[in-house]
């Protein structure tokens, strides 16, 4: 880069905090320096020229996980890590909802759903007969049940008698979100720079030295706020699982409000006023999907739409407005990593796909390690 002077002392002389990433954790993680140190320098660079990643490419599900996820997640974890995962969840939506408001994120409470495909009748019958059992372990974090069966008044195709209802799940829109979170990051005096690439950092008795190609500079604290693209960071801890998604022309009639799962989580759908937005289909290519590049694969459409017209939608015409992909981070466990690498590096990544549910929180939690 050839910086001015001007260009060096206003935004890479004597910063403080420099955190890497302008998603949902980067800006928490930045909002939340400045409440413990009004006079810092705080500087977020962003690789994209809008937060990369999955912070404006999710479906915008304010969700904590369907039954037969939870189900599936017990399986791999303990009770206790799934409650505590379920918890930190829960809390992040509230602390989102409280940062911004339900106004600027158009946040929609209408609940949320999973249906079951005919050819799924084991996890149906195992997700009702341990329903009592979730409900019951959950019960102290929201004082009431969380799962019920209801009968199907959408008129889904090829799925078993009963849904189950959650009523504690809503939606937002995820593009009001992003655009709320820096709108409150620029009023706090936070310096927010895209298309930086972090090409490297060392760290220093006095900081840490931030190389942005042939620029560098000196921060005396680095967060990496990169979920997906932090598996170098953590020695593979996290891994990229790419996400494709897909959104209706307009619908007329919709009569369908919510948010819907089907099959562990690995399918969902939801309205967008009256168009339906569908997205998931990983698990036909695990191996395919995890990459940190974009795009979207004919396999995986050519579900999504099969499912959208035989089963979602089975006597409407359907047409399809867009198409794209968000990144998300995964790994061999669900539970985040919020952890210090060294004396002045820090990161919090490894979302687990729930972003939006737990990524306050977790901005929050990788500020509060400095």
């Amino acid at each position: 880069m050839n910086l001015s002077w001007w260009e060096i002392d206003s935004w890479f002389s004597n910063v403080h905090y420099t955190v890497v990433g302008s998603g949902i954790v980067g800006l928490h993680a930045a909002l939340r320096l400045r409440e413990r140190f009004p006079e810092a320098k705080i500087l977020v660079l962003e690789r994209g020229p809008l937060p990369q990643g999955a912070s404006t490419k999710n479906a915008g599900f304010a969700c904590f996980g369907s039954l037969s996820e939870i189900i599936d997640d017990l399986t791999t974890h303990t009770e206790d890590e799934v409650v505590s995962l379920i918890q930190k969840r829960w809390q992040g939506l509230q602390l989102l909802r409280k940062r911004l408001g339900d106004a600027a994120i158009d946040f929609r409470p209408h609940g949320g759903y999973e249906l079951f495909l005919d050819s799924d009748t084991a996890g149906y019958e195992a997700c009702l007969r341990r329903m009592p059992f979730v409900n019951e372990v959950l019960r102290p974090l929201f004082r009431a049940d969380v799962f019920s069966r209801e009968v199907d008044r959408f008129e889904f195709k090829g799925t078993q008698e009963y849904l189950i209802f959650n009523p504690f799940e809503g939606q937002i829109d995820t593009g009001k979100m992003m655009q709320a979170l820096l709108k409150e990051a620029h009023a706090a005096g936070i310096l927010i720079l895209n298309s930086q690439t972090v090409t490297g950092y060392t760290e220093k008795s006095d900081g840490v030295e931030v190389a942005l190609g042939d620029f560098s500079f000196t921060t005396k604290k680095l967060l990496f706020a990169t979920n997906a693209f932090a598996g170098q960071l953590t020695n593979g801890a996290v891994k990229p699982a790419r996400a494709q998604v897909l959104i209706t022309e307009p619908i007329p009639n919709l009569d369908i409000r919510g948010t819907f799962h089907i099959d562990r989580g690995y399918y969902y759908f939801r309205n967008i006023g009256n168009r339906i937005l569908f997205g998931g289909g990983r698990n036909l290519d695990f191996e395919g999907e995890t990459t940190t590049q974009f795009g979207t694969t004919d396999i995986i459409q050519n579900r999504l739409e099969q499912l959208l017209r035989e089963t979602i939608l089975p006597n409407t015409e359907v047409a399809i407005a867009h198409r794209w992909s968000g990144i998300m981070g995964m790994g061999g466990s669900k539970r985040p990593v919020v952890e210090q690498l060294s004396n002045n590096v820090y990161c919090g990544v490894r979302l687990g796909g729930m972003g939006v549910a737990i990524g306050s929180l977790i901005g929050q939690e990788l500020a509060d390690l400095v």
